[in-house]
């Protein structure tokens, strides 16, 4: 018996190692292609203007001690091992820092949050990843978690500094996406300057450069899913011809390379060249360019897998390229320059030409992958109100990251277009590059700071030493990218000014019409007043009017009775809004509650989703939608006769539902009404032609006259048709209202809304079904 329940042991660890393994492997195609990439151009940039090579080698000696350190330093000890365990239940990236720290900090920075939202289990699993206080965190029986969190709370000033840093690494990782394609691709056709003559190889790289990005682009719609499979080999076989040439490059022209490892060249190169050295730390930042992926990308694999790919295969053969690389240039110093420089000198010429091949496919996986990452930031900042409703297609029904924009990807394509054009240099491209780089890593060393004291529990001190660390060396860095601002570094500021005042723009005009619904919402007693028939005709069917309060009744709906006093026999309040977590459970999904007295059958639906979420088709949400109000029908009489008092007429209280119920739909002839009142199925009594609708309760207590009506009275509605009833809000500045208010309201928003998705297309609500209202709110 023993050797058996070992053998299991044994086969589920054999099991849980391969799919480790597996991770591992495909992650080197997703996650590194970008990282793998940049030898291509480390040393090109590093000695384009700054560093004059001589005879001797103590410049490229202290080169390659940076190159080293800075890998070791960086993508190895930060990410590696210290961000890559900060994960949003499994997610990573920049708002998922964010979110984090406004879960932990209550500083929610969704306008329609609730306290419900806090029993959601993601909201519970965050909580149980948190570590336990250590001794030195507690002061007085004060923690510096509770210290620091009072601040956050106290200070709004703090919070929009907070909102400010997140927004600004969320820009330069769009930016990256932008810049990171022109520069791996032009530096792999570059290899072309090798056996064309200088007048013809200029004048072949961009337009070749530019075809590629075409063709690279325009196949983006078709997802990475159908050639997904080839990523991780040609990532592998990259690496692998890196590392051979590398270590051939060593023992054939110098063995002693190595000696450039110790920190002491990092020194005498600062000591020796001094300006011009601190210059040319913009070219050696590009060696950890693709670094914030290992992060960014953790949802779709697991920390261990990431972990294992760099340790074992990325960091050792990476720096086999940087070191054999060196070793070729510190035995020829007297050659022309634009040879000297480059990748493709120091690979033997029988095998350039294949090299080549390789690593145009090499810069080309990587380019994919910070696209669809670009993507992946956008979707996030889109679903938490930060960016203007785009077009979101899933092209992968397996894989949930796997996304495409259409908006985005052309307006990508041609900026990444422009720079190529534009600067026709790797130089300028890598200062760009390197700049945006380093920013969003400086943001993701600053909210990692606060993550070690609000999440971790751990002491301010260790929070500090954390951030002057390695935002010393960040910095350091940064002010080498920031000095070259006319010589392409401008690229990321202004691509990132300009998206700032995007999101900031629609994030206050989301803000403001949610502020101007909450005030001009209608009164329960308005409802009331109009008596038990509420004095209008319905209709048959179920009407959904879209909303974005959680109570309450909008603005809109008083608007539409009164211009049009009728509305359907069913009519539900929805609101569908995202929370700060990656995901929500299906069976955490609705909130359902009652508007009146049940004569008046009107209710409220709230559907939550996580910002990674994927929206269903509309017939799916219809059926998950009618499943949950018929579980709160029978769950409201079930708890006492339901959760509300009758003399009250409030809908103080939600109900989560999101099991129990199962919708049939059939086709065929309808049958009659059900006669035994113990029967567990309700059939429409509603003679159709074609469709015939079933709840399948599951065991329960013997249903409710009342109940069974109200059941009945669903099914008909639900064949009757839905039909979604949209705010078309226009919105203006009050009179009065400031220049600023008055330019970002009228003209900054009102644009945004005009020329973006709408809310029935971002919820894939179908336009034959829809019924928009116009209103205007002056805010």
């Amino acid at each position: 018996m023993d050797i058996e329940s070992g053998s299991c042991a044994n086969t589920v660890k054999r099991e849980s190692w391969r799919t480790v393994l597996t991770l591992a492997y495909q992650s080197l195609g997703v996650v590194y292609g970008d990282l793998s990439t940049s030898p291509l151009y480390v040393y090109r940039n590093t000695f384009a203007d700054d560093i004059d090579h001589s005879e001797s080698n103590e410049e490229i000696y202290g080169v390659l001690s940076f190159v080293f350190w800075t890998l070791t330093l960086v993508p190895l000890l930060k990410y590696v091992f210290i961000v890559l365990r900060a994960d949003d239940d499994g997610e990573g990236g920049t708002f998922a820092l964010y979110s984090l720290l406004c879960h932990r900090a209550g500083i929610g920075f969704l306008p329609s949050g609730q306290l419900a939202d806090e029993e959601l289990s993601a909201y519970k699993k965050r909580d149980g990843h948190m570590h336990v206080p250590s001794g030195d965190a507690v002061c007085g029986g004060v923690t510096a978690a509770d210290r620091l969190k009072r601040m956050l709370e106290k200070h709004q000033v703090l919070q929009r500094l907070l909102m400010i840093l997140a927004l600004l690494g969320a820009s330069m990782v769009i930016g990256d996406g932008v810049l990171t394609p022109a520069i791996s691709v032009f530096s792999a056709v570059s290899g072309l300057e090798l056996s064309m003559s200088k007048e013809h190889h200029q004048y072949v790289e961009v337009p070749v450069t530019c075809l590629i990005l075409v063709f690279l682009f325009a196949l983006q719609h078709y997802g990475t899913q159908r050639v997904g499979f080839l990523f991780a080999p040609i990532v592998i076989t990259w690496l692998f011809c890196i590392s051979i040439i590398g270590v051939y490059n060593i023992f054939y022209w110098n063995p002693h390379v190595y000696q450039a490892l110790s920190p002491y060249y990092m020194y005498n190169f600062l000591k020796k060249t001094q300006r011009r050295g601190w210059m040319s730390l913009g070219g050696i930042l590009l060696c950890i360019t693709g670094s914030e992926a290992m992060y960014a990308d953790l949802g779709h694999f697991s920390q261990l897998s990431i972990k294992i790919a760099f340790i074992s295969v990325v960091y050792p053969s990476l720096l086999l390229a940087y070191m054999g690389q060196a070793a070729y240039l510190s035995q020829h110093h007297i050659m022309e320059s634009r040879y000297w420089i480059g990748f493709y000198v120091s690979v033997p010429e029988r095998i350039r030409w294949p090299l080549l091949a390789i690593a145009i496919l090499a810069a080309v996986v990587g380019s994919q992958a910070v696209i669809t990452g670009t993507f992946s930031i956008i979707k996030q900042c889109s679903a938490l109100g930060y960016f203007p409703r785009v077009k979101i297609v899933h092209t992968s029904s397996e894989v949930h990251g796997q996304i495409y924009i259409p908006e985005i990807n052309w307006i990508l394509m041609i900026l990444c277009l422009a720079v190529t054009i534009g600067f026709r240099d790797t130089k300028h491209m890598g200062n760009a590059s390197g700049l945006a780089v380093i920013t969003v890593m400086l943001v993701t060393t600053c909210l990692m700071s606060l993550v070690i004291v609000l999440c971790w529990h751990k002491s301010i001190f260790l929070s500090v030493c954390f951030i002057l660390f390695f935002g010393m060396i960040e910095a350091l860095y940064f002010s080498a990218s920031l000095i070259k601002f006319l010589e392409g570094a401008w690229v990321p500021i202004t691509l990132s000014f300009i998206l700032m005042i995007i999101m900031y723009v629609w994030h206050y005009g989301t803000l403001k019409k949610y502020e101007f619904e909450v005030q001009n919402k209608v009164s329960l007693n308005w409802l009331l007043s109009l008596g038990p028939h509420i004095g209008i005709v319905r209709v048959r069917g179920i009407g959904l009017i879209h909303t974005d309060l959680v109570s309450g009744i909008p603005a809109v709906f008083s608007h539409f009775v009164t211009n049009l006093p009728a509305f359907h026999q069913v009519l539900v309040f929805l609101c569908i809004k995202s929370v700060p977590v990656p995901y929500v459970k299906p069976e955490e999904r609705f909130l359902v509650g009652r508007i009146g007295p049940k004569e008046f059958r009107l209710y409220r639906v709230i559907a939550r989703y996580g910002y990674h979420d994927m929206h269903k088709d509309d017939l799916e949400f219809e059926k998950d939608l009618v499943c949950g109000l018929a579980e709160f029908m029978q769950t409201e009489h079930s708890e006492h006769n339901g959760f509300m008092d009758e003399t009250k007429k409030c809908d103080e209280k939600m109900t989560v539902v999101g099991k129990g119920f199962r919708l049939c739909e059939q086709d065929g002839e309808p049958e009659e009404a059900p006669g035994p009142s113990n029967s567990r199925e309700i059939q429409s009594p509603v003679m159709l032609p074609k469709k015939r609708v079933r709840f399948v309760l599951p065991k329960s207590p013997q249903l409710d006259r009342g109940v069974r009506e109200e059941l009945h009275e669903l099914t008909e509605a639900r064949e009757a048709g839905m039909a979604f009833i949209l705010g078309h809000s226009h919105m203006k500045a009050k009179s009065g209202s400031g220049l600023i208010k008055r330019l970002v309201i009228n003209f900054g928003y009102e644009f945004l809304r005009r020329n973006c998705r709408g809310p029935a297309y971002g919820f894939n609500i179908p336009h034959a079904s829809t019924l928009e209202v116009g209103m205007v709110y002056h805010v």
